[in-house]
């Protein structure tokens, strides 16, 4: 006799998914400053929010018209 999973519909494991992020969820913050500005402001973040313990990262960045750099990083809300 094998015990398998009960079934689940898509939207059920989209509300259980949800109900498990609650709380959870990423913290992101986008910048636009120039190159320099840039790199000293993502090491401030990795500095005080280190990627093994907020999973820091940028997740996006371009280099605009005029040089400036825009990007977003994003971290975990705490370490627990």
């Amino acid at each position: 006799m094998s015990m398998s999973a009960p079934k689940s519909s898509p939207r059920d494991l989209a509300q259980r998914f949800a109900a498990n992020r609650e709380g959870r969820g990423w913290r992101r913050e986008t910048f636009t400053l120039e190159r320099g500005e840039a790199r000293a402001k993502a090491r401030e973040w990795f500095e005080r929010f280190p990627k093994a313990a907020y999973m820091t990262e940028v997740e996006f960045w371009r280099e605009l018209d005029d040089g400036r750099i825009e990007f977003t990083i994003r971290r975990l809300p705490s370490a627990d």
